[in-house]
């Protein structure tokens, strides 16, 4: 599903990223990449500023600063662009469209495709979400947290992603539907999408990912690789529990 080719630079270079919320500056100049195939995350307590920093990224929020992605700048980009070019967010809180079926919401994803390819993608997103089709009929709004989780996850697989931005997963979710979404995301990896992945779990981004990136008050204050990170005695004390 996902796209392949490489220009030796990252995929996404994020150099001096700011976003204020009117006189607040919630992201203060953040600079960070993420190279082609890679999973990496963002960590960090509430409100250290990793949600304003994904969807700065997705064009969701007005940003200062540059925004590298697959050798262009996009930080202009109109938000809708970004989808045809490969990067997709599944936004905190899943944003389905609750009063569409299951089954309209896939499509909602594949809305600016022309290729002969959709059909086919539908048949790997039921695969790899079989729940999807067994509810393909259903109102979104009416699933479970989790299988809404699905949902978005699919929806976003359904543009053929590049690159996957995943805001806080697993929210407001059960244990075993955690365990579920991230065995779903460790595929996505696998096929060949790069995730960054913003995470409030850090014991569970760190496990899955190569890369680490820790947010505090809207800098990142410690990159290294995610085992390094997990190993770290500031992280494990402020994020681990420990």
């Amino acid at each position: 599903m996902a796209h392949s080719e490489s220009t030796g630079a990252p995929l996404l270079a994020v150099m001096d990223l700011r976003v204020n919320y009117g006189g607040i500056e919630a992201v203060k100049g953040v600079s960070f990449a993420v190279e082609e195939g890679e999973m990496v995350c963002l960590i960090g307590a509430n409100g250290a500023g990793k949600t304003s920093t994904l969807k700065a990224l997705a064009r969701m929020l007005p940003a200062g600063g540059e925004i590298h992605y697959a050798g262009r700048r996009i930080e202009a980009a109109p938000p809708h662009a970004l989808i045809g070019m490969g990067l997709a967010l599944v936004p905190e809180g899943r944003g389905v469209f609750a009063r569409l079926s299951v089954a309209e919401n896939l499509a909602m994803g594949a809305y600016h495709r022309r290729d002969g390819e959709i059909a086919a993608d539908l048949e790997r997103v039921h695969e790899l979400l079989p729940r999807l089709r067994e509810r393909a009929r259903q109102l979104a709004g009416t699933l479970s947290g989790g299988e809404q989780q699905m949902l978005a996850i699919g929806r976003a697989l359904m543009g053929r992603p590049r690159l996957l931005l995943l805001d806080e997963p697993s929210m407001g979710l059960a244990p075993l539907m955690v365990q579920k979404v991230f065995e779903v995301i460790r595929t996505v990896a696998a096929q060949g999408v790069t995730i960054l992945l913003v995470e409030q779990n850090a014991r569970l981004a760190l496990d899955v990912c190569n890369r680490g990136y820790v947010m505090e008050s809207g800098r990142i204050t410690l990159a290294d690789t995610a085992a390094s990170l997990a190993a770290d005695p500031r992280v494990r004390a402020a994020y681990l529990g420990e």
